[in-house]
């Protein structure tokens, strides 16, 4: 158990480290050359992978953000209140990099109509419809993107792993080893969507540095769902099916 913490631990810590490097890199312009034009050609396109992962996962993210300082209040057990805090410090640093992104490129953060996900690519298990924008973007009249990676959407929630409205309610209700089960259980089906997605992201997006911010997203998570797992065995339960 504290192996796969400490591993955890230094997983995340090295994805932030990271991912602070490339956004430097990403807000320099790269090398610093190169003319205005050449700059321009990098700017993601409003309905391209690399905006809308920034746009969908800083949603995704703050709603992890929100359930982790939940649960802080909910259970005096160590062990949680750490991995809350570090999936919250974590989690919002990653969403004020991919909302800096937006601003750097000049893009809006919300796009109306939009539909979530609908920027992943068919091979993502969430294809654009036909009346698409030709980028991985969908028409208004489809969801695509609300499965993918064998992930997908409960009724009532925005995006795979998402927790809906009741489930954040019964889990500002609960007390105790109920909340911790149930903390660890949303949120691993809310790193089950979120890995769906940077894995979209680490192969489609074109900004090598989202590309490298969303790998290390994968690593990060993948290892947390190891431990998730553990702590659940530990309190007698499982992660929902």
């Amino acid at each position: 158990m504290r192996r796969t913490y400490w591993a955890t631990g230094t997983a995340v810590l090295l994805a932030l480290v990271f991912a602070v490097a490339a956004t430097v890199a990403a807000a320099s312009g790269g090398s610093g050359s190169g003319s205005g034009s050449a700059r321009e050609q990098r700017t993601p396109a409003p309905y391209s992978p690399d905006a809308g992962f920034a746009r969908d996962m800083a949603v995704h993210h703050q709603q992890a953000v929100e359930m982790s300082f939940v649960v802080r209040d909910r259970t005096q057990d160590e062990a949680v209140r750490s991995l809350a805090y570090d999936i919250a410090n974590t989690q919002a640093n990653q969403r004020g990099m991919l909302l800096g992104w937006l601003d750097l490129w000049g893009l809006p953060k919300v796009l109306a109509g939009e539909p979530p996900m609908s920027w992943m690519s068919p091979g993502d298990g969430a294809g654009a419809g036909a009346g698409g924008h030709g980028d991985g973007h969908a028409d208004g009249s489809g969801h695509a993107g609300h499965a993918m990676g064998g992930v997908t959407a409960r009724p009532g929630a925005l995006m795979p792993g998402m927790a809906t409205r009741d489930e954040l309610a019964a889990l500002g209700a609960a007390q105790g080893r109920d909340a911790e089960v149930l903390y660890l259980q949303l949120m691993t089906d809310h790193h089950k969507g979120g890995v769906a997605m940077a894995q979209g992201c680490a192969t489609q997006c074109r900004t090598p540095a989202e590309r490298a911010l969303a790998q290390g997203m994968v690593d990060a998570q993948q290892s947390e769902l190891t431990l998730m797992a553990d702590m659940l065995r530990q309190r007698g339960a499982a992660p929902r099916g």
